[in-house]
């Protein structure tokens, strides 16, 4: 047989509302986890399964991610589709046409989702069924939280989030960012806002096309909240906290299943437990923080104490702190 074309999309055109204002200047998919951004996780697991090409659309602070990813990873082209208006998942494909249309197969990711992607198995199992698309579902993430996707017996899906429920489904799974579809799938989609659930996968359902489900157990973050962004910048802690080669850390402070992004600076007598430090932040002498977000470019003055709060700069050139699921107040 010979060797199948794959090409990827990468969904990264959101305006990050709900992790604002920390989104105001750094886009989601350009947010740092243990040293590597969500975007760049993201095109390694595409590089790996041997697609040839990525396509990246773009609009809020578009610019930044050219400039930190660039042309080319590695083997994997990289090209950008800019939306000045926002298009939606399927309107992003139906401006993608010339890009998709020459793969045998493709696969649809979230931008700001952070998984260490199981796109062989998601493409083995479409491969398997001969279904017209197959989403990447998790077996244990919080329907209630989420929404759930119903799947019958075989993990054929027979429901979304909004849509009738089946009599043929037997569980509900979350949707975990991910799909493979086949270009001829797309055809007739036009290039106007259109979500890929509502307005290609629902109609597809109710002509009786098969969608494909596979689950997964796999790490896998939604980086919606930032308490979200938070849970997934600590996930690797059981290792040990994480302190990039550019960040400075006092010889006498205290790193407890932390994070320290490139440029940070801890000085003495500090305490950072289950928080994330992101490029550039610095916290002052005898400070303590705890389950905590310090924005990029932040400075905490000596003996500051956060507690689960996310800090970043704000519009006046002082700083804003947020409860990671509440209100902004700027704070001294």
């Amino acid at each position: 047989m010979s060797r199948l074309r794959l090409r990827g999309v990468v969904l990264c055109a959101g305006l990050g509302l709900r992790l604002r204002p920390l989104t105001a200047t750094v886009p989601k998919p350009l947010l740092p986890i243990r040293g590597r951004s969500v975007l760049d996780r993201t095109l390694e697991c595409l590089e790996a399964v041997g697609c040839e090409a990525a396509a990246i659309n773009l609009h809020h602070l578009g610019d930044s991610i050219r400039a930190a990813i660039g042309d080319k990873r590695g083997s994997l082209e990289i090209v950008y589709s800019e939306e000045p208006d926002l298009l939606g998942t399927l309107g992003a494909l139906a401006a993608l046409r010339d890009f998709v249309e020459p793969a045998d197969y493709v696969f649809l990711v979230n931008g700001d989702s952070v998984c260490a992607w199981p796109l062989r198995a998601l493409l083995d199992r479409h491969l398997e069924t001969g279904a017209r698309a197959t989403l990447l579902l998790h077996a244990t993430a919080d329907v209630e939280a989420f929404g759930g996707v119903g799947i019958d017996e075989l993990d054929a899906i027979t429901s979304f989030p909004g849509s009738p429920s089946s009599p043929r489904s037997s569980a509900t799974r979350v949707f975990a960012g991910a799909h493979v579809l086949s270009p001829p799938l797309l055809a007739g989609v036009e290039k106007r806002f259109s979500g890929i659930v509502q307005d290609l996968y629902v109609p597809a359902l109710d002509r009786g096309d098969r969608l494909q489900g596979l689950e997964s157990a796999l790490e896998w973050h939604d980086l919606g909240t930032p308490r979200r962004y938070l849970e997934a910048g600590l996930a690797g802690c059981d290792t040990g906290s994480f302190k990039s080669p550019s960040a400075v850390v006092g010889t006498d402070s205290r790193l407890e299943c932390s994070s320290i992004e490139a440029g940070a600076v801890v000085e003495g007598r500090c305490t950072i437990s289950r928080s994330l430090l992101l490029p550039g932040a610095i916290v002052g002498a005898g400070s303590i923080v705890s389950g905590s977000i310090v924005g990029p470019g932040v400075s905490l003055p000596e003996g500051a104490r956060v507690e689960r709060t996310m800090v970043t700069a704000g519009v006046d050139g002082g700083l804003a702190e947020s409860l990671l699921d509440g209100n902004t107040r700027a704070v001294s």
